[in-house]
């Protein structure tokens, strides 16, 4: 008979990019007394992966617990950005209820929707929370009207429009009912979770059953399944059989070796865990998201949402550059392979295949966030290796067999008078206007169908037309008929002529033809682009170049010379650049940017073939 747990409740902090979801969790620990007095607690205490410190972006969904009043509060929090939405879909799967924060400012944006979307679909009861209701512009009266039209247009039902709001902001640590209320501290969010979120609701005599939502892996115990634990119990050394809803043949025997829950940022070893409670699970290899954990008697798999394909793929290459060798520790193919097939393990959004070259792996992802993530941390882990420009994943229509390709919804913001720049470009790029409609503040909302080919490239392109000052967010839509071919770069590139090291006086003579890449003392080869042509060519340049002596001139009037600045790009810049004869050469200390072919006379004749083909 289904039994509520009333001492648990799990539920998933959703919201856009930014809006705050990591901080309202830091301070949701620090107020239930997880810390210690004395314990030093660093900021976004929740984002523990390098790179979502510097990036200020949650990639991977973390769990916590907090206990309020006898009750443990189970909190999920989720990825903001639609690159990472594989997670968000499979975590809500395991919580009874969501909280949905929404800046006072912004108001809800296009990951908002996407998240909320979700949470709505599987009827998931959601409490709104107002957030950075401190800051100056904040208009939190507006924001909550905006949030219910926004959940009328995803057909919410009654009793989820019949949700409580709340206002709040995460960094000076207060949530109230009404905005006239005292800003005292987090203590009405906590009762709202409690009063509105219902228990988990579970068998606990019935055949065990826990579905695994995400995978963590550790060195230590390999695999560690992630989930809720729907009916019945699960105990250390319990025989256990793992299926699959979507793989019927999957079935095998396992042993629980290791059982853990969650308290504060820790797990915590425990021999039993009841229906209801989130819990970790070790000691099974071959577990996977999506497999359920079941008793031997009656092992029934549970259905879970497939994850998302992904929309996007880069060929990741062994480096073979004549700089090959001389920066990376990790360079040859079966490194890379091992490193590829490792990430599977944790990102299920993920897709690695082995192509006809040894020395080539299509990596396909949900977008260039989600595959520069990849090739950061790889860089970071001293990996060296190429990879390509990204391409769009094409399908064909099963009936008429046309092509298909992957489309966007781009949601941009624009000061007013950039937004002519903006909608010529887009509509380069084969995009279509929907609609226009002008905010606040002197910024003007764009709101595009587009190709996802069309983005890619766009991003450094729009931040230069808008000055910095744009907001663009996309929202992938689904598959459409193939919009035709497309350029990508009205650039040429300027490539080395000659291997070698470049001197200030090649350099001056090079910086007359366009934008540099490189400085004096930097080491190139023949093939390398070491800056952009204004025109759209592309001309050799000789930076290695010296100037010769003669009875008149000496080299000492060289130090006159004026070099401009060199252009320096992230590796986002570097990975819209590329075109698509072009590779990124990635490695611990430098992003190189090459042309696939590095001998000018071949290079010259497959271009000439490519143009006649």
């Amino acid at each position: 008979m289904n039994q509520k747990r009333e001492d648990i409740r799990n539920v998933a902090i959703i919201a856009h990019v930014d809006h705050g979801k990591t901080t309202l969790v830091d301070e949701l620990l620090k107020q239930s007394g997880t810390f210690r007095d004395n314990q030093e607690v660093g900021i976004r205490v929740m984002d523990s992966n390098p790179l979502e410190r510097e990036r200020g972006i949650t990639i991977l969904s973390k769990n916590t617990a907090i206990t309020y009043k006898n009750t443990k509060i189970n909190i999920v929090d989720t990825p903001g950005h639609a690159d990472f939405g594989g997670e968000v879909e499979r975590i809500l799967k395991m919580v009874n209820g969501a909280i949905l924060l929404v800046d006072a400012f912004e108001g809800p944006m296009p990951q908002t929707r996407f998240v909320l979307q979700r949470a709505l679909d599987l009827q998931l009861p959601v409490l709104v929370v107002i957030n950075k209701i401190d800051k100056p512009q904040a208009r939190p009266t507006e924001v909550v009207d905006e949030v219910l039209e926004l959940m009328m247009d995803l057909n919410a039902s009654d009793e989820q429009l019949d949700c409580p709001f709340l206002f709040a902001s995460s960094k000076e640590g207060f949530a109230k009912v009404n905005l006239e209320d005292e800003s005292k501290d987090m203590e009405p969010l906590y009762k709202a979770i409690i009063d509105y979120i219902p228990a988990p609701e579970g068998d606990p005599d019935a055949s065990t059953q826990m579905l695994v939502s995400t995978i963590d892996y550790n060195d230590f115990v390999g695999r560690i399944g992630v989930g809720k634990i729907e009916n019945g119990t699960l105990k250390v050394n319990q025989e256990a059989v793992v299926v699959n809803h979507h793989d019927e043949s999957k079935r095998s025997r396992v042993r629980i070796t290791k059982l853990y829950t969650f308290d504060g940022l820790k797990k915590i070893d425990v021999q039993e865990a009841k229906c209801g409670e989130i819990v970790a699970v070790s000691g099974i290899e071959d577990l996977h998201v999506g497999d359920t954990i079941c008793s031997t008697e009656n092992p029934v798999a549970i259905p879970f949402q497939k994850i998302s394909d992904p929309t996007i793929s880069m060929d990741f290459i062994v480096n073979d550059s004549p700089l090959a060798g001389t920066e990376g520790k990790f360079v040859t193919s079966r490194h890379i392979r091992d490193r590829l097939f490792r990430e599977l393990q944790t990102d299920v959004s993920l897709r690695v295949e082995e192509t006809d070259s040894a020395d080539t792996f299509k990596v396909s992802g949900r977008g260039e966030l989600h595959l520069s993530v990849l090739i950061e941390m790889m860089r970071r882990e001293g990996f060296e290796f190429a990879v390509s420009k990204a391409e769009v994943i094409m399908k064909r229509d099963e009936v008429t067999g046309k092509l298909l390709e992957p489309m966007e919804l781009a949601f941009i913001d624009v000061p007013d008078d950039c937004t002519g720049s903006v909608i010529q470009k887009l509509t380069q790029r084969k995009g279509v206007l929907n609609g226009m409609s002008p905010l606040a503040t002197g910024y003007t909302r764009l709101e595009f169908e587009i190709p996802s080919r069309g983005l890619i490239g766009y991003r450094g392109e729009f931040m230069t037309d808008t000055k910095g000052n744009g907001i663009l967010n996309t929202e992938f839509e689904g598959y459409g008929e193939y919009k035709g071919e497309m350029s990508y770069r009205h650039q040429g590139s300027l490539i080395a002529y000659e291997t070698g090291e470049a001197v200030t006086y090649g350099l001056f003579q090079a910086q007359a033809r366009g934008t540099l890449f490189i400085g004096t003392g930097e080491k190139v080869y023949g093939g390398m682009v070491i800056g952009i042509s204004p025109k759209q060519e592309d001309i050799e340049v000789n930076v290695c170049k010296t100037k010769h002596l003669s009875n008149t001139r000496t080299s000492s009037s060289d130090e006159a010379l004026k070099l401009v600045p060199k252009k320096i790009m992230s590796l986002e810049q570097c990975i819209d650049f590329i075109d698509t004869d072009e590779l990124l050469e990635v490695t611990p200390e430098n992003l190189r940017i090459r042309k696939k072919i590095l001998d000018p006379t071949l290079r010259k004749r497959a271009g000439f073939a490519r143009k006649q083909g």
